[in-house]
C-alpha cells in the first residue's frame, strides 16, 4: 500500500471510531454526541436514567442521587426545630452552656443523651484571650466542661441526671475539660468517647486527644481508662494536631470510629486564623482499640462535626457548615467513599441522631427521623453559651412525610439583612465610588 492510500485508510478508520465527516469537517466529542440525539429530553421526568446521551448535570442527577426528584430522594429533607423543656440556662447569662450532644439511644424504656456542660462563674473570654483564662474562668464555650447526661420519655422534655464523666485531677489527660462525647454499645457494655483538654482552648492548635470511659449501664458508674484511644497523626500529617468529634458505629463486627480534624491553618493575617476541616475513619476490633486509621483518610473533604447513620447497605453523613461540600448529605455504599446525595438547608449543628441500628451491625440501615443538636450564641456574643435543641427530619425508609420533602423555602428580608455589609466593606465601597 502506497503512503497516500495508507493515510486515507487511517483517516477513515479514525472517523469511524471518533466521529463523522460532515461537509469536510471532522466532528468529535460533544458535537458527535449531539448528532446521535434523535429527540428532545422528555417533559415527564424519567424515574430511571434514560438510555440516551445526557449532559453532565443531568447524568449527575441520576448517578449521584437516590432519585432525580427531591421529593422522592430518601436522603433529602427539611429540618424542623423544637425548643426542649427541662434545661435551665441561668437566664442565658453565659454561665451555663450545653452543647455537642451524643447520639441518642434508647435503654430501659427511656431516651438517653450525653453532652458537654459548662457551669462557670463567668462567660468565656474568647480564644484570642485564652492566656487570661483561669481555673474558674473559661477561654471557650467548651472549656472547663464535664460530660453530663439526661433522659426523656418523649424526646421533648428532658430530666438532667447529673455528671457522667467529670474532669480528672491534674495532670491526667482531660484535667482542664472533657467534652464532645459520643456513645457506643458493644457486647452488653457502654463506652463514652470524648475529647480531653489539658490546657485552655486557644493557647495552641487545640490538641485534645480522644479518651474514653466504660460502664455496664447507661447510668454508670463510668470508669475512665485515661488512655488515648486514637492518637494524633505524625508531624506533617493532616491530623497531627487534632482528633475531634469521635463518632463510633458498629459495622462488620468492628468499631468504625469517624472523627474530624482541623488543619492547614492560615497564619500571619490580621483576621482570625482559618482551618480546613475534613473527616477521617479509624477501625478497631475492640472498643478499647487499637484503632487503625483508614489509608484513604480523609474520607470526607468537608464538615464541621461528625454525624452519621447506617442507611441501606452503606453509611449516610451530614456534612455541616465548613468546606466546599458543606450543607450536603452524603452517602458511602462502602462506608468509605462518600458522594453527595442531596443539598439541604438549615442543617443542625453537632447533630446527634437517634439511630436505632447504630450498634446492631445491620446489613441494611433504615435511616433516622430525629435527634438533638445545639445552637451557639443564642443571645449573641455578649452572653456566649450554647443550648440544646431537638430537630426532626425524614431520612428514613420507614417514614413518608411529604412536608419534610418540601423545598424552595423563602426567608424574610429581615433575615437577609442580618447578613449585611460590615463597616469595613461599606468603607471600601465608598472609596470605590469616589
Amino acid at each position: 500500500m502506497d503512503l497516500k492510500k495508507k493515510v486515507t485508510s487511517v483517516f477513515c478508520l479514525t472517523m469511524a471510531l471518533t466521529g463523522s465527516l460532515v461537509t469536510g469537517t471532522i466532528v468529535t466529542g460533544v458535537a458527535a454526541k449531539e448528532q446521535k440525539i434523535a429527540s428532545a429530553f422528555p417533559y415527564d421526568l424519567p424515574k430511571d436514567k434514560p438510555n440516551r446521551p445526557l449532559s453532565a448535570a443531568v447524568e449527575r442527577n441520576y448517578d449521584n442521587y437516590l432519585s432525580p426528584r427531591q421529593e422522592e430522594n430518601e436522603l433529602y429533607t427539611l429540618f424542623k426545630y423544637t425548643e426542649l423543656k427541662g434545661f435551665d440556662y441561668n437566664g442565658g447569662d453565659g454561665t451555663i452552656s450545653r452543647r455537642d450532644p451524643s447520639k441518642v439511644i434508647k435503654e430501659n424504656g427511656k431516651y438517653y443523651v450525653w453532652y458537654s456542660k459548662r457551669h462557670t462563674q463567668a462567660k468565656p473570654l474568647g480564644l484570642s484571650n485564652a492566656h487570661l483564662a483561669t481555673a474558674t474562668i473559661p477561654s471557650a464555650d467548651w472549656d472547663l466542661a464535664d460530660v453530663w447526661y439526661a433522659t426523656s420519655k418523649d424526646g421533648f422534655t428532658w430530666q438532667e441526671q447529673g455528671v457522667a464523666v467529670p474532669r480528672p485531677p491534674k495532670p491526667t489527660i482531660g484535667w482542664r475539660s472533657v467534652a464532645t462525647p459520643d456513645i457506643l454499645k458493644f457486647k452488653g457494655k457502654f463506652y463514652l468517647y470524648y475529647q480531653g483538654f489539658s490546657e485552655p482552648s486557644g493557647l495552641s492548635d487545640n490538641d485534645c486527644p480522644v479518651i474514653m470511659s466504660v460502664a455496664d449501664s447507661p447510668n454508670g458508674p463510668w470508669k475512665a481508662t485515661n488512655q488515648i484511644v486514637v492518637p494524633n497523626g505524625k508531624k506533617g500529617e493532616w491530623d497531627q494536631n487534632a482528633i475531634h468529634d469521635p463518632h463510633p458505629i458498629v459495622h462488620d463486627g468492628k468499631i468504625y470510629l469517624y472523627y474530624k480534624s482541623d488543619f492547614d491553618r492560615i497564619r500571619g493575617s490580621k483576621d482570625r486564623p482559618q482551618a480546613v476541616r475534613m473527616q477521617g475513619l479509624a477501625i478497631a476490633d475492640n472498643p478499647l482499640g487499637p484503632f487503625k486509621k483508614h489509608p484513604l483518610n480523609p474520607v470526607l473533604n468537608s464538615g464541621h462535626e461528625t454525624s452519621m447513620f447506617p442507611f441501606q447497605e452503606g453509611l449516610a453523613a451530614l456534612v455541616i457548615r465548613d468546606g466546599n461540600e458543606r450543607s450536603t448529605i452524603q452517602y458511602a455504599r462502602d462506608w468509605v467513599n462518600f458522594e453527595i446525595a442531596s443539598v439541604v438547608e438549615l442543617m443542625p449543628n453537632a447533630a446527634g441522631f437517634y439511630v436505632p441500628d447504630a450498634f446492631t451491625d445491620t446489613n441494611f440501615g433504615r435511616g433516622v427521623t430525629w435527634g438533638i443538636s445545639h445552637f451557639t450564641q443564642p443571645k449573641g456574643w455578649e452572653n456566649n453559651h450554647s443550648i440544646l435543641t431537638r430537630f426532626d427530619a425524614d431520612l428514613s425508609l420507614d417514614v413518608h412525610d411529604p412536608e419534610m420533602k418540601k423545598h424552595n423555602n423563602k426567608y424574610s428580608p429581615e433575615t437577609h439583612y442580618k447578613f449585611g455589609l460590615s463597616a469595613k466593606q461599606k468603607k471600601r465601597i465608598a472609596e470605590q465610588n469616589k
